[in-house]
């Protein structure tokens, strides 16, 4: 499928944010390994939360979508199965980091895959911390990538891992809470990045009876083995993420948009672009924190700041749009996690970026954006939700039309993004590619 977008300069109405992504894939992992029937509220219903769900039914666990708003999960105890066949992670990467460490609870074998894109997303690190705590595993193609197999038991014990990329950390938090005895993770980089996500997994991992200790610098996280998890209900907040494509669309023209059922409160931090917003010049009204609705509007006058990036990998993309359109130049600092995702996202936006007209320049760990007039041309989407939909924004302010391909990825975490943005009133169109 194919997005067919022209210039539009005014957008308006209400945007009801759907359930976070990163919360809800959590949820139903934790759930999963709890005693008991767990519930999750608001769950985003995307392509990666079903992929997740299928792997754990793979390994036992029975769990209930049949209602839209709530899922339940009759939880395993930690007591999972060994598959009868191949975990297929698709094109989830939490999901695949996630079940990697999961994996390695269970007596016996395992193998964990991926679409072709999370086939080459480096495990190797993750790999090297859960043999060191008593796993065996192995890329088939010894090369720290998908597929690996995975044998347990999890023993726990001291490891080490870089700092680049939470999503190697949190499944060790995870899974070495369950591991015969207690861990030691340190960090071998002078920072860790991506706090909020890790903040989010620590959070959720309490809610459940887990406790995890890390140092202030969060360089050295302390894990106790055998916790016992229990049920809980988890209620889904609002995905300050996807919020983020309607809001800087809203920004950038000559707009005024009411966003419902965020938190300014919650983990997530996307929910720094309100600041971000503020700080360029838009007006942005937030009513009790959010819960009863922010209202950006949009204005000629954004001016380019510094943005740190480190805790919001995933807004490099839409940021960089951002960036296109304010006044002067938009610097984006400690990017280097966000090359790590689907795609290396700063590379590959600025690439597509720099077909419709913008001007970069990128270093390992940053990408300076000057203003832009951008023209619509075709773009690739490279198979990736957030460069997809970040170059359909950027498409709302180009002159001519915009086409873009692999616009079915937008299901990978933001289902509804075609139908939120036909609703507030974005030229936009889906062409059906006939094979």
């Amino acid at each position: 499928m194919k997005f067919l977008v022209n210039k539009t300069n005014t957008l308006s109405g209400d945007v009801r944010v759907p359930g976070n992504k990163s919360g809800t894939a959590r949820s139903i992992i934790l759930g999963s390994l709890a005693s008991g029937t767990s519930r999750i509220h608001n769950p985003l219903l995307n392509i990666d939360s079903f992929s997740v769900i299928k792997m754990f039914r793979d390994m036992g666990v029975n769990i209930d979508t049949s209602n839209p708003e709530l899922w339940s999960i009759e939880g395993s105890g930690g007591n999972l199965k060994i598959p009868a066949g191949v975990l297929d992670a698709e094109n989830s990467g939490t999901g695949f980091y996630m079940v990697v460490a999961i994996a390695s609870l269970i007596n016996g074998c395992s193998v964990v895959t991926g679409d072709y894109q999370i086939c080459y997303r480096p495990a190797g690190p993750q790999i090297d911390a859960l043999n060191a705590l008593g796993a065996d595993i192995y890329s088939t193609r010894n090369s720290g990538l998908a597929p690996l197999v995975i044998r347990g038991v999890l023993k726990g014990g001291n490891a080490e891992l870089p700092g680049i990329n939470s999503q190697w950390l949190s499944p060790l938090l995870v899974a070495c809470s369950q591991a015969e005895n207690d861990t030691v993770i340190k960090i071998t980089d002078e920072k860790m990045l991506e706090h909020p996500y890790i903040n989010m997994t620590i959070g959720m991992l309490k809610q459940v009876g887990v406790i995890v200790e890390h140092s202030d610098d969060y360089l050295e996280f302390r894990v106790k083995g055998k916790q016992e998890m229990k049920a809980t209900d988890f209620h889904i907040p609002a995905d300050w993420g996807t919020s983020g494509y309607p809001m800087i669309a809203s920004a950038i023209t000559n707009s005024k948009v009411t966003f419902h059922n965020l938190n300014t409160e919650d983990y997530a931090g996307e929910k720094a672009y309100v600041d971000i917003l503020k700080k360029m010049g838009a007006k942005v009204d937030i009513r009790n924190n959010g819960k009863d609705g922010i209202t950006v509007e949009g204005t000629d006058k954004l001016q380019g700041i510094e943005i740190d990036c480190s805790g919001t990998p995933d807004a490099v993309p839409i940021l960089a749009v951002l960036g296109c359109k304010a006044q002067g130049k938009t610097v984006l600092k400690n990017v280097d996690a966000s090359r790590l995702k689907e795609t290396d996202r700063t590379a590959i936006i600025r690439k597509e970026l720099e077909k419709m007209g913008g001007r970069f320049e990128e270093t390992r760990d940053s990408l300076t954006i000057y203003h832009s007039d951008l023209k619509g041309t075709f773009i690739d989407g490279h198979h990736d939700h957030r460069i997809v939909m970040a170059t359909s924004i950027a498409a709302l302010i180009a002159d001519g039309p915009t086409i873009i391909d692999h616009a079915e990825f937008t299901g990978v975490s933001y289902p509804g993004f075609y139908e939120t943005m036909k609703s507030l009133g974005a030229n936009i169109e889906r062409l059906e590619v006939v094979e």
